[in-house]
C-alpha cells in the first residue's frame, strides 16, 4: 500500500498555520497612513513584519528607476531575511493606511527553530519567491514589453467560474514598473487589448475575454 506523504502547508496559505498570538506577544502593533515607507532598501534588517491590515507594495529602485516585486496583504508577512542579519533587499510602502505587527529577530529565530509547521511554511515562500523572481528576470531579460504585459496580466487573474478575471485592476504606472516600461507604452498595450476584444474592462475589474496573442 502506498504511503501518503503528509502535506505541507502551502506558501499560499499565509499565515493560517500558526496562531498570530503567539507572535502578538512579543510583537509591537504599528500603524502607518497610506503612501508611507516601512523600512527602506539597505537598511538594517532587524524585524518581521506581519501585515494585519491594509496593503503594501514592495519594490527596488536605483537612480530614479523602479521594479515592483509585488504587493502583500492581510495574513502576509516580510522581512523574513532578517535570520542573516543582511541589510534589507528591498523598499515597502504602504499602499493605504497599514496595520502592522512588528516582530523582533530574536523572537523570529526562536519562533523558527520552535515552530516546524512554520519552518517549513517559510521554507515553501521562499522558494516561491525564488521561482518569482526568477520568472521575472526571464521575462525581462527575454520578452518583448507586451509580453511582459502580457504576463503580468496573466500572473494578477484568477480564474472564476471559468473566466480568468483580475478584480483589482492595476495602475498603468505599477505595471509600468513591473514590466520596464514606460506608463504612456502600457496604457497603449491595455487599449489595444481592449480594442481587439481581448479584456474588458469593467470598472477597476479586468476580464481576459480571450487567450491573449502570443505576439503584439
Amino acid at each position: 500500500m502506498e504511503k501518503r506523504k503528509p502535506k505541507g502547508p502551502s506558501p499560499d496559505e499565509l499565515l493560517d498555520v500558526l496562531d498570530l498570538r503567539d507572535f502578538a506577544r512579543h510583537a509591537v502593533t504599528r500603524t502607518f497612513p497610506g503612501n508611507a515607507v516601512v523600512v527602506k532598501e539597505g537598511d538594517r534588517t532587524d524585524s518581521l513584519y506581519i501585515v494585519v491590515s491594509g496593503r503594501v507594495k514592495i519594490y527596488v529602485s536605483d537612480e530614479g528607476k523602479e521594479i515592483v516585486l509585488g504587493e502583500s496583504g492581510p495574513g502576509d508577512y516580510f522581512g523574513e531575511m532578517v535570520l542573516d542579519e543582511g541589510p534589507r533587499s528591498a523598499s515597502v510602502v504602504t499602499l493605504e493606511p497599514t496595520r502592522f505587527l512588528v516582530v523582533p529577530k530574536e523572537d523570529f529565530a526562536d519562533f523558527v527553530a520552535n515552530s516546524p509547521p512554520f519552518a517549513l511554511h517559510l521554507i515553501l515562500k521562499l522558494i516561491k519567491r525564488v521561482r518569482a523572481l526568477t520568472s521575472e528576470v526571464k521575462s525581462l531579460a527575454l520578452l518583448d514589453i507586451y509580453g511582459r504585459v502580457a504576463r503580468v496580466l496573466l500572473d494578477l487573474a484568477v480564474e472564476r467560474d471559468g473566466v480568468l478575471v483580475i478584480k483589482d485592476q492595476p495602475k498603468p504606472q505599477d505595471m509600468a514598473e513591473r514590466v520596464g516600461a514606460s506608463r504612456e507604452t502600457v496604457r497603449r498595450i491595455l487599449d489595444d487589448l481592449a480594442e481587439g476584444g481581448y479584456i474588458e474592462v469593467k470598472g477597476e475589474t479586468i476580464i481576459i475575454a480571450r487567450a491573449l496573442p502570443r505576439t503584439w
